[in-house]
């Protein structure tokens, strides 16, 4: 086996475009780079990573991608702190949670818009009762800063 160690990879055709086995991988512009995805159409690799998740039982942390820490603020209600901020206030963010007796949901806590350093969830049942959860899993996708 070989090994080819460098410091810059430059396309023979063009200088924005390599390719790794048969998929182009091409930067149209600084810090902007495709993929080829599962079909024709290209994919933005900085624009399609999760930026942040968090997997947590309660009030532990099982294990967690760029989130500093969780802030539990009563029965239901965390708020998630990112360790690295997002670039704006415009991300998208998922949520899910379980618990063993009650189904639950989450969605914004007390109508709190999410911010550049953290975003807020409220855990209810089928009754609407704010409950804490067995189980949480949170990601997040948007642009850091």
């Amino acid at each position: 086996m070989s090994t080819v160690v460098l410091d810059t990879i430059t396309g023979k055709s063009t200088a924005t475009t390599i390719t790794i086995g048969s998929t182009p991988v091409v930067s149209a512009s600084a810090n902007s780079m495709t993929i080829r995805g599962e079909g024709s159409n290209q994919t933005s690799i900085q624009q399609g990573l999760c930026k942040a998740w968090i997997q947590m039982t309660t009030d532990t942390t099982n294990d967690s991608f760029n989130v500093g820490s969780a802030t539990d603020h009563g029965t239901g209600q965390h708020s998630m702190n990112f360790t690295n901020n997002m670039g704006n206030d415009d991300y998208c963010f998922d949520a899910c949670g379980h618990d063993h007796t009650n189904d639950t949901r989450h969605i914004f806590g007390d109508g709190a818009a999410p911010s550049t350093s953290a975003f807020r969830v409220r855990a209810t049942n089928n009754s609407n009762s704010d409950t804490d959860s067995s189980f949480e899993s949170m990601s997040v996708t948007g642009d850091l800063a």
